[in-house]
């Protein structure tokens, strides 16, 4: 019990308290119930009873020090992290696919088709494998006079083939056969690419860039056939600007030259060893023929070797991983590539990893068998190119070696 509180001094016998009502009054109006009092120490149980057990502090049941068995709060649920990991991994696949099927309806939606191969007519039947003429143009689209003459292209008009490869994809190995520009071949008949008029053959014979300045792809196609049997799947085109901007896309490509060279007309200055060309130097590379004896031959050889240090370069996944990288990369290569109307982006990818493959020793590299020459034009040698074309429309390994 707490002690008696009494506030005031005690009230006199006989006198009235303030608030009293009088003898005659009830002692707390009539239908109010009677009130505890504190003065004789009654009702003390009753107020101060949540004090006593806690419950205005936090007490009581439920609370700390409640009576056994109240409810309490449990502890904190242990998160589920099989569950966490499950929703992050669907998280990020939905994200994965997403953006490869956008970069793949960007890409696709950024090649060139503008080969029509249906124009070329007395075509080889297919044999197995695929087979890409790759060409390189000395095409100075999109190029100001200041990239001209610092790419040491000069400003001729028009366009005609610098370089043209052929690349057998196959079960038994990739195969990479240049075909040099002085190659001399005959001119077949023909279906002109814009009049759609036939030309006869005439048995004339000229150097094989001359077909890509006659009338261009259409007409290039149809005379490596005629004069190799090999029925060409795939037509891959690329000019000076964008070959230079690829290779400084990717940051560079890594070669080792085996001679140094110097050649005013390309703009080549190169010492032996390991180095990184950029854009401008590749092209001097690729492109250089005057500081060599047998300038042809050895120009193909050197745009064999760039060209599949390149793809090994693009294909590493320094490059494929880093979008600062991919991106860039690819869109140079897609502004400047023109393939032919069936070429997909599944037949590119599978062009790079095959040079890729032929790089890393995976696959044969070649220069086009000669046996001699005419009037300045590198004659091929018969009896060898009929068995290289042969294994390759069987997709055999090669045997035959070039020049």
């Amino acid at each position: 019990m707490m002690r008696q509180v009494r506030r005031g001094p005690a009230v006199p016998p006989g006198q009235r308290s303030y608030g009293d009502p009088g003898p005659s009054a009830p002692p707390y109006g009539a239908g109010v119930p009677q009130q505890p009092s504190y003065v004789d120490g009654q009702g003390y149980d009753d107020y101060d009873s949540g004090y006593n057990t806690g419950q205005v502090y936090g007490g009581g049941p439920g609370g700390p020090g409640g009576p056994a068995g109240a409810p309490t709060r449990g502890p904190r649920p242990a998160p589920n992290w099989r569950r966490r990991i499950k929703w992050t991994a669907i998280t990020l696949a939905g994200v994965l696919i997403v953006t490869s099927v956008a970069t793949y309806f960007w890409a696709d939606s950024k090649l060139r088709r503008e080969v029509d191969l249906s124009k070329v007519i007395d075509r080889p039947e297919s044999g197995s494998g695929t087979n890409y003429l790759i060409v390189g143009s000395d095409s100075r689209e999109g190029m100001s006079k200041a990239d001209e003459k610092k790419l040491h292209t000069g400003g001729a008009e028009g366009k005609r083939t610098d370089s043209m490869m052929i690349l057998h994809v196959g079960d038994s190995g990739d195969t990479l056969i240049s075909l040099p520009r002085d190659s001399d071949v005959e001119i077949p008949s023909y279906k002109g690419s814009t009049s759609g008029k036939v030309y006869p053959a005439t048995g004339r014979r000229e150097k094989l860039n001359a077909a890509y300045a006659e009338d261009g792809p259409t007409l290039l196609v149809r005379t490596v056939e005629y004069n190799t049997g090999l029925h060409i799947d795939h037509y891959v085109e690329i000019g000076f600007q964008g070959f230079a901007n690829i290779v400084d896309a990717v940051g560079g490509v890594e070669i080792d030259i085996d001679k140094g060279f110097k050649d005013k007309w390309s703009g080549a200055d190169f010492k032996a060893g390991k180095q990184t060309l950029d854009g401008q130097q590749a092209l001097a590379f690729v492109r250089t023929r005057h500081a060599f004896a047998a300038s042809d031959l050895q120009r193909t050889k050197n745009q064999q070797k760039f060209l599949s240090a390149l793809a090994h370069q693009v294909a590493t996944p320094g490059t494929i991983l880093n979008p600062f990288k991919f991106y860039p990369t690819m869109g140079a290569g897609l502004d400047s590539l023109i393939v032919d109307k069936d070429m997909g982006l599944w037949d590119l990818g599978s062009m790079f990893w095959a040079m890729k493959g032929v790089n890393g020793g995976d696959g044969t590299s070649l220069n086009m068998p000669i046996s001699g020459s005419t009037g300045g034009n590198l004659v091929w040698d018969k009896a060898k190119v009929k068995t290289l074309v042969n294994e390759l429309n069987n997709d055999q390994k090669v045997t035959v070696t070039g020049n």
